[in-house]
């Protein structure tokens, strides 16, 4: 997990003591994976409750990191969802294969420990809540255009074994529907992921360092673009870490 400290400007009066230098409190990131598609008339109202709480950020104490992971099993139906993967559909699967829930959308994964339908506002606020709750690791993330960094420097005591993922996402996305159940309308989506590469699995000693080379097509808004990294547990899937960033423009 990044940590970001400011320290604020420090102003006496004269003859005055200073007073304490404030630093802000550390966020902790939570992940919400929404399983969705633009054939699905349930899911706007998700990708719309994603997208309120990441721009709002209401949940204290907690950075919220959307991660918009469009399924294909919809595509045969009238639409076929440019954004979707097979990848997407096989990890919903996996998650499904562990809650004993099927798979179905909208569905909301946080932090790997809890599902529920994408849409549910104030239910996904609690379940965010409580995922902040758990030991974290501490992860670090920084991306170019052309290379990301990624850093694990320890994990929660008892963790199993663990893998490390990198998530390029893309927010400001939208699609005007041409047929199926959102014919006619125009779709605004929560941060969709372009890309989702395995990176390794943590040492040992639980750390781990990697570089990852990225190929970003022309079109993917630089501006919009963000990299996450996510420390998840392979057998349980559970999501014991994360970092989110920028991705800086090359000089």
């Amino acid at each position: 997990m990044k940590t970001l400290l400011m320290l604020l400007p420090l102003v006496a009066a004269v003859g005055s003591a200073p007073g304490p230098v404030s630093v802000p409190p550390t966020r902790v990131p939570v992940v919400v994976e929404l399983f969705t598609s633009e054939g699905c008339s349930s899911c706007p109202a998700a990708d719309a409750a994603l997208r309120e709480l990441v721009l709002a950020q209401s949940v204290p104490g907690v950075e919220i990191i959307a991660l918009g992971e469009h399924v294909d099993y919809w595509n045969r139906l009238g639409w076929k969802d440019s954004f979707s993967s097979a990848t997407y559909t096989e990890r919903q699967r996996q998650y499904a294969t562990g809650f004993g829930s099927g798979s179905y959308t909208p569905q909301a994964v946080v932090n790997g420990r809890y599902e529920l339908v994408g849409s549910r506002s104030a239910a996904l606020a609690t379940a965010i809540a409580k995922a902040a709750q758990e030991p974290q690791a501490a992860v670090s993330v920084t991306a170019t255009a052309a290379m990301a960094q990624v850093q694990v420097r320890s994990l929660p005591a008892g963790t199993p074994a663990t893998e490390v993922l990198l998530a390029i996402t893309e927010s400001g996305l939208a699609s005007q529907i041409g047929r199926g159940e959102n014919s006619g309308l125009l779709l605004r989506h929560a941060a969709v992921v372009r890309q989702l590469l395995p990176l390794g699995q943590v040492g040992a000693a639980g750390t781990f360092s990697a570089r990852q080379a990225l190929q970003l097509p022309p079109g993917w808004k630089r501006s919009n673009l963000r990299a996450v990294a996510l420390v998840q547990e392979v057998v349980s899937h559970r999501i014991v870490g994360a970092a989110t960033a920028s991705i800086e423009s090359m000089q």
